[in-house]
């Protein structure tokens, strides 16, 4: 009877484990990428009564006789599956879609996390907006390139990038088949010398008698005295084959070069006409020659950010340049079970969890991220309500062992009277 009243003991002690457990995944159901945790039960120390006997002698062999002592916890198991993706809008706002975590450090000791609710903070790092903790990864060069060492991501905002000179030009649009010869039709095109000062070039097209061909060239007059003396090329001719296409083969271009005001570098454009569909073409119909494109651009500062799925942040800079900043560190365990809950939706190594392998989405690791989003709890309501009436009757039943018990140990005493 004792063995019973401690083996109902036993019980208690573990369902009311289990209702704990419940309890903190029920308290944390809408907490932000909470993982649920799960108890398991097993047998705890077995009283032999008598040894098990082979058989011999031609009789067969007993079975031992043993008496379980009642259940112990046998384990508490964190579930480690995908919560729900929530969006939100927030740029800042990180979810992972896959079994990494985030990486953050406060200085001196790493930690992982699933919660990427993440902020800028007075320095431009991303921290985690309870305990300021940085948010991990790797950081560009000034040439854009990113460095392969592990730091704080913190975003320049104020940076500026360097002005570029503009090296090319494409001419685009359509020339009026149609048009007389000597008709004559001009279009601007905009270009950034080396300290990103803005040049308005003009640049005439003339109907020749030459049919499907039209000459091209620079007018200075929109440049000063001074720099339309330096002025050199910037003419050429365009041939079009019989559909309107260019005829690149033999149409010319020769480079358009001036020395800037303002002490700026001499300036060599090659401008061209295009390729395939985007080539300046010779239709019946309007003209609307145009500048395409062109490469240059005036200096600029980091306006803003964005957070692609492999991690990878991107500036977009007044000037319309877009530049790598850095990339998101995302981390991986042998057994992610076997990390330690840290508090503040955080985890930290254990012996049995193995190193954090440190790697980023796409290289090394098979995680994506979602930027604008948060991953919800994976706590399952349903099923946690079914595990706390499983885990009632358990208790229940438990507390009536030890009550039968103590009734039956009242019986052998009264045997006395």
């Amino acid at each position: 009877m004792m063995r019973s009243l401690f083996a109902g003991v036993s019980g208690l002690k573990n369902h009311q484990t289990r209702m704990d457990v419940i309890g903190n995944n029920v308290a944390n159901v809408n907490t932000l990428a909470f993982k649920s945790s799960r108890v398991t039960f097993q047998e705890s120390f077995a009283q032999t009564l008598s040894g098990a006997v082979a058989p011999g002698n031609g009789i067969g062999g007993v079975n031992a006789k043993q008496v379980g002592l009642g259940s112990q916890v046998g384990s508490i198991d964190t579930l480690f599956t995908q919560g729900n993706i929530e969006s939100t809008g927030i740029s800042t706002d990180l979810a992972i879609r896959g079994d990494s975590f985030f990486v953050v450090s406060d200085g001196a000791r790493q930690f992982y996390t699933r919660a990427g609710n993440f902020q800028l903070d007075a320095d431009g790092r991303l921290v985690n907006p309870t305990t300021g903790y940085v948010l991990q990864g790797r950081m560009s060069n000034s040439a854009g390139t990113l460095v392969d060492s592990i730091t704080d991501i913190q975003l320049p905002y104020g940076q500026k990038t360097p002005a570029s000179a503009s090296t090319g030009a494409v001419l685009g649009g359509n020339l009026d088949s149609g048009a007389a010869t000597g008709t004559v039709e001009e279009t601007s095109i905009i270009v950034y010398d080396s300290l990103g000062a803005k040049h308005d070039l003009k640049v005439t097209f003339t109907k020749t008698a030459t049919p499907n061909q039209w000459n091209w060239a620079v007018d200075t007059s929109t440049l000063t005295p001074a720099e339309a003396a330096t002025v050199t090329g910037g003419t050429g001719v365009l041939n079009f084959n019989n559909d309107g296409t260019l005829n690149g083969s033999t149409s010319t271009f020769s480079p358009i070069g001036f020395q800037p005001a303002g002490g700026a570098a001499v300036m060599a454009i090659n401008l061209t006409g295009g390729t395939g569909l985007n080539a300046i073409s010779q239709f019946a119909g309007r003209t609307t020659a145009l500048l395409a494109s062109q490469d240059g651009y005036a200096a600029g500062t980091l306006a803003d950010f964005q957070i692609d799925t492999s991690g990878t942040i991107s500036g977009s800079f007044t000037n319309g340049v877009t530049v790598t900043l850095g990339q998101i560190a995302l981390a991986d365990f042998n057994n992610p079970g076997g990390l330690e809950r840290a508090g503040d939706n955080m985890w930290g190594t254990s012996p049995n969890s193995g190193e954090a392998l440190v790697g980023f989405a796409r290289e090394g690791s098979t995680s994506l991220i979602s930027s604008g989003a948060l991953e919800a709890s994976n706590v399952d309501l349903a099923q946690e309500f079914t595990n706390m009436i499983v885990a009632q009757r358990g208790f229940q039943a438990n507390g009536r062992v030890i009550t039968t018990a103590d009734e039956m140990l009242q019986d052998v005493v009264q045997l006395k009277r």
